[in-house]
């Protein structure tokens, strides 16, 4: 009976103790910056009195001579995420590429993405997106924008040290939380603790790896800078003669346009109007050889008649009296 009663008080305070960890876990891995440092100040304080001899001798040594170095702040690497956009006027817009190219390539830089196109008049115009070192972002700047008529340029310099460092230090807390919650892992012998501790540390490892692709995005716009370059061909401009008062060669010139531009019109009206033309003699062709010779035809009427004879009808005109050689008519 005794050996049971001992054993039910560490049977009930098992999942109390369990929960608390995760509780602190929790609050240590959400705290960011502040749980690091504070997790980190006894192990930095142990190092140093280790490596000062004599413990508070040797700390006091070290106040009295070195006070400086002691105090002096840390150096942090700043970070800054460069792009620049170019757009210049060359004569030939596959060679002024290829140049572009050779520098980006020598500078140890890559080309990414790339667009060709031509406008409606031939001339032909390339966007292309250049990544390079940091180091040499002025001189591939300077470079490219030599390649030919400098048309526009914009330049921009976004500092995100301060994101760089809490990414960091976000990192460290995570990481250091998903090592504690694996702890636990080892030390539960329930199945229910098991199953609630790989959840845990499934949420959690999955948070890492979200930080750690913002660090990796971080590093690759700090570490490369990019340039946008846009090539365009220069138009060939023909030589115009300018003249204010024109003559008779002009005046010829623009009545041929006229009746050129007239001739055009009546084509089109022509050709507008012909369908309708060829309708309508279609009809009347079928009206004179098909349909008319089909109607019946109407009679002749007769001539009317009198005592003296038939009335002459209006066609026939009165035949006229011809006078007899004597000169006496009956």
């Amino acid at each position: 009976m005794r050996a049971r009663r001992s054993v039910r008080p560490v049977q009930v305070l098992a999942p109390l103790l369990l929960a608390a960890a995760l509780a602190l876990t929790g609050c240590s891995a959400d705290g960011g910056d502040a749980g690091s440092t504070a997790a980190d100040r006894p192990a930095a304080r142990s190092d140093a009195k280790e490596a000062a001899p004599g413990g508070a001798a040797g700390s006091g040594d070290a106040r009295g001579t070195g006070g400086a170095k002691a105090t002096a702040p840390v150096k942090v690497t700043s970070h800054i995420i460069r792009t620049a956009s170019l757009t210049v006027r060359v004569k030939d817009v596959p060679k002024a590429l290829d140049e572009a190219r050779g520098t980006v390539e020598n500078a140890g830089g890559y080309v990414g993405d790339e667009s060709t196109s031509r406008d409606q008049d031939g001339h032909e115009r390339t966007r292309v997106v250049l990544r390079v070192p940091v180091d040499r972002y002025d001189t591939v700047l300077d470079a490219l924008q030599g390649t030919g008529k400098l048309l526009e340029r914009t330049a921009k310099a976004q500092d995100v040290t301060d994101q760089v460092v809490d990414v960091d230090s976000r990192i460290a807390s995570q990481r250091a939380s998903v090592a504690r919650v694996r702890e636990l892992m080892d030390q539960a012998t329930k199945l229910s603790d098991v199953v609630t501790l790989e959840g845990e540390l499934s949420r959690r490892e999955s948070d890492l790896e979200a930080l750690l692709a913002q660090q990796s995005s971080l590093k690759d716009r700090t570490s490369l800078a990019t340039i946008t370059l846009s090539l365009s061909e220069t138009p060939v401009k023909k030589a115009a003669h300018e003249d204010d008062d024109p003559g008779f060669v002009d005046a010829l010139a623009g009545g041929w346009d006229a009746f050129l531009t007239m001739l055009r019109w009546l084509a089109v009206v022509i050709g507008a109007v012909l369908p309708f033309l060829a309708v309508a003699a279609l009809i009347v062709l079928a009206w004179l050889r098909l349909i008319r010779p089909r109607l019946p035809h109407r009679p002749a009427t007769a001539p009317a008649t009198t005592a003296l004879g038939p009335l002459p009808t209006a066609r026939q005109a009165p035949e006229p009296t011809r006078p007899r050689e004597g000169g006496e008519e009956n």
